[in-house]
Parts: structure tokens; C-alpha cells; sequence
């Protein structure tokens, strides 16, 4: 890590400058969390609904601290080959192409078969060296000399055994391949874990973590946040959608709108010229931050009561729970 990485890390308050300079919007919980995991070495596994953040975090500390990001999105029946490494089997079989057309000269000399199978054997062993190992994602992260920032994406997505899998990585920043030995960080990376809470992810798993969970957020942070990612947006028309959708999370709803959408909802809404919330821009643009058809239709209901609480909200300067 580079002496300028390190002076960034010192407290919290840097951390929340810092991270703020990438546009995201840190609370003290989330950068103590950084800032424990950088100085301890500790994986963070981060926790929420979908759209709240935990992906961006990520990728706004890797810009932060200028180290590359290195991504491993999960899935169902992810393995070693995707994730560790695999052998470069085209190289290898190159190669012996060229030791069997050269066998003469590599036996040359040898008066008996013990002789010859050890000549062999030196050959054989280079096939399964570092020179023929292809690094996947988590390989690449442990080899990186400054470190690196990690991210192991929707890791509930794998199965058990993967998980089970990580824990040599999480624990030590070292990789057991049985050809070569123990590979260990010179650098260890911050990793983080995000989780969308899809299954239970397992004990080891969360004993070897720091855990960081990131809400929905209230209607003060949401405004923040909105201001940073898109601060060409009229302040008093921002005050008005945020208002809009902290009320739509009140309803039940299938799925509830996250940040994410909310963001991309002030997107639209910059798009478009708008000024005001109004009716008719909310009805055209309601699949912007609801993705069911059902959520939109009961959203219909009841929108202009919710467009005019939000009037109210944004009138007055703060904003008033549904009750």
C-alpha cells in the first residue's frame, strides 16, 4: 500500500471526506468499518436489500484509494476453475509437443530407466508451475503488490461448498494449489462480501468478518445522497421525489424502490425538464422506481395522496411519516 493510501485510512472523518469525494455518501458506521478492515486485515460482508449501496461501496473505496478493483460476481455452481485459477492446458500442450519432438536430447545421456524417468520427471514438473497458471479473481487480488480492493459480489448466490471455500482465503490471504504450495499476500486486500440476504450465509464464514449492515435511508441521508450522484437536480424538486419515495415505502409493496432507484428516478426527472411533481410525470414514470406491475397498479391508487404529502413535506422542509 502506498504512503498515500495509508495517510487516507488514518481516521473516520478522512474516510467519510474521502469517500464523499467519489459521491458516496458514507455514514461513521460504514467508514469505521473501512477503516477497521484496512488496519486488521478483516473481511467486511455487507448486508441489505438490493440498491442500497453495497456494490457502490466497493467500487467508490477502490477509486478512493486508488487500487484496482477486482470483481467476482457469485452464482449458482461457481467453482475454483472461475474463481481461483486453471491451468493454461493450450501452453501446457504446447509444450509437450516440443519435449516429444525433442525427447532424444532431453534423454540423452541416460544409461538406464531410472536415469530417464527422472529427467522426465524435471520436465514434468515445470508443466505445473507458475508460469502455466492462469489467475482468476481471487488469485489475481492476492498478487497484487499494493493490494487491492476485492469484491466478492452476491456471494449468498454460491452454493455451500464455495462458501466453505473462501475461508483459507478470508482468514490468512492465502491460497492452498497442491502443485505449488501455499501462495500468501504480500499485500492483503480489502475485500468485501455483499450479501442480499437470499439464504443464511454460514458461521466461519461470518466469524472471519467484520459485518456492515446498510439500511434503506431515511429521508435526510436519501437527499444526501441524491445531491451527490445528481446535483443538477432543482434542490426543491429533489426534496419533493425524495419526500415521494421515503411515503412509497410505506405501502407493501412486493418490492420497496431502493436508492438506486431513487436515484435514477431524479435521472428522469432531469431528463425531462421537470420542475414540479405532478401527477401525470409520476404515472409515466412509475416503472422507473417500481418493477412489478402489481406495485405500480397499487401504487395508482393512492399516488395522489402521496404527491401532495410529499408537496407538503417538501414546502415545510421536512418530512412527516405516513402513519
Amino acid at each position: 500500500m502506498t504512503e498515500t493510501s495509508a495517510r487516507k485510512l488514518e481516521d473516520i472523518a478522512s474516510i467519510v471526506d474521502g469517500l464523499a469525494t467519489q459521491s458516496y455518501i458514507a455514514s461513521r458506521q460504514i467508514a469505521t468499518a473501512i477503516l477497521i478492515a484496512r488496519n486488521l486485515d478483516k473481511p467486511i460482508l455487507v448486508e441489505g436489500s438490493a440498491g442500497v449501496g453495497k456494490t457502490e461501496l466497493a467500487l467508490s473505496v477502490a477509486s478512493y484509494l486508488s487500487l484496482p478493483l477486482i470483481r467476482l460476481q457469485c452464482y449458482e455452481g461457481l467453482d475454483e476453475s472461475k474463481a481461483l485459477y486453471e491451468w493454461k492446458y493450450g501452453k501446457q500442450l504446447l509444450y509437450t509437443q516440443v519435449l516429444k519432438e525433442q525427447i532424444g536430447d532431453v534423454l540423452q545421456g541416460a544409461t538406464d530407466l531410472h536415469q530417464s524417468m527422472e529427467r522426465l520427471h524435471d520436465f514434468s514438473d515445470v508443466f505445473f508451475s507458475e508460469q502455466f497458471l492462469e489467475a482468476r479473481p481471487l488469485l489475481k487480488a492476492l498478487q497484487e503488490e499494493e493490494g487491492a480492493v476485492l469484491l466478492i459480489d452476491e456471494v449468498d448466490k454460491s452454493n455451500e461448498e464455495f462458501e466453505a471455500f473462501l475461508l483459507e482465503i478470508l482468514s490468512g490471504f492465502q491460497i492452498s494449489i497442491p502443485e505449488i504450495g501455499t501462495l500468501k499476500a504480500k499485500t492483503p486486500p480489502i475485500v468485501f462480501l455483499t450479501s442480499n440476504n437470499s439464504r443464511d450465509m454460514g458461521d466461519a464464514l461470518k466469524r472471519r468478518c467484520l459485518h456492515l449492515f446498510i439500511p434503506l435511508p431515511d429521508a435526510e441521508l436519501e437527499e444526501q445522497i441524491v445531491a451527490a450522484r445528481v446535483p443538477e437536480i432543482d434542490k426543491r424538486l429533489r426534496k419533493q421525489l425524495v419526500y415521494f419515495v421515503q411515503h412509497l415505502r410505506s405501502l407493501d409493496l412486493k418490492k420497496l424502490p431502493s436508492i438506486s432507484e431513487t436515484i435514477d428516478w431524479a435521472r428522469v426527472m432531469v431528463l425531462l425538464h421537470a420542475n414540479d411533481l405532478e401527477r401525470e410525470l409520476v404515472h409515466d414514470t412509475l416503472n422507473v422506481l417500481l418493477k412489478f406491475e402489481e406495485d405500480i397498479a397499487a401504487t395508482e391508487t393512492v399516488s395522489r395522496d402521496l404527491i401532495n404529502r410529499s408537496l407538503k413535506d417538501a414546502e415545510f422542509g421536512r418530512f412527516a411519516a405516513t402513519t
